[in-house]
């Protein structure tokens, strides 16, 4: 597969996605309306559109608003804690037992094929073929909850390895991992950082966490972690200093 470029891996960068990619990763998540608007011109979002859509998404119960001062509403602080979790996946030593799921009825609706789909990339499983998901069993708390007319196995495979090359395309995510940190390194606070930092977030869930013995030599996995965390850390730093100028 082809992989994807900076433009592709961020999400669209509208008025909405721009103020809620800023907060999701803010610490703790409250940005004052002009470093929304400032993150807002890098894409050419003019001040007044900013401020509508602040404004939408604060009568939609998305945000709060206090003194000029927008922080995540409740249902966003949850996704916030979900991507925090996401991001930065729990692995146990792998003893070769695979977690495997079997879609036993036929005929659902599209948008239920959609949905569990959904689950079970979350999740991080692959599809080996048409309703046969799985994923090595070296994960800690991503069990996956039981699931009507899903059956649920532990199997063990001749070839690991193999069966992994199968499952996922670690090449290409590689390479667009390696594409963000090239990013994310750029001096500043550019256009493409900003787009960098929103992809990494998006990669990172995508990531499938394998155990260490199945990775390539060189898997960018962590580095792509870090080099996000220490965009955060900056642009954290960065709004403190900006909130006690604005008190």
């Amino acid at each position: 597969m082809t992989p994807r470029t900076l433009t592709e891996l961020a999400p669209s960068m509208t008025a909405r996605s721009v103020a809620l990619s800023l907060l999701l990763g803010a610490r703790p998540p409250r940005l004052h309306v002009r470093e929304l608007i400032s993150a807002g011109d890098l894409f050419e979002i003019a001040a007044s559109s900013m401020r509508a859509a602040l404004s939408r998404m604060v009568a939609a119960g998305e945000l709060t608003v206090a003194d000029s001062f927008y922080s995540l509403g409740p249902r966003h602080v949850d996704r916030q804690a979900s991507q925090e979790a996401m991001i930065r996946p729990r692995r146990r030593p792998f003893d070769g037992v695979w977690e495997q799921r079997i879609i036993v009825t036929a005929g659902r609706q599209a948008s239920s094929r959609a949905e569990l789909r959904k689950l079970f990339a979350v999740h991080r499983f692959a599809e080996l073929r048409e309703g046969v998901w799985m994923r090595p069993a070296n994960l800690v708390g991503e069990d996956l909850e039981q699931i009507e007319d899903v059956l649920r196995f532990e199997t063990t495979v001749r070839n690991s390895r193999t069966l992994v090359r199968e499952l996922w395309d670690l090449e290409t995510w590689a390479s667009e991992a390696k594409l963000l940190l090239v990013a994310l390194s750029s001096p500043g606070h550019s256009k493409e950082r900003f787009m960098a930092a929103a992809g990494a977030v998006r990669h990172l869930c995508s990531d499938p966490a394998l155990p260490d013995e199945l990775l390539p030599e060189y898997w960018p996995g962590d580095e792509l972690r870090w080099a996000y965390e220490d965009y955060r850390a900056e642009f954290t730093q960065l709004s403190m200093n900006n909130a006690k100028d604005l008190q």
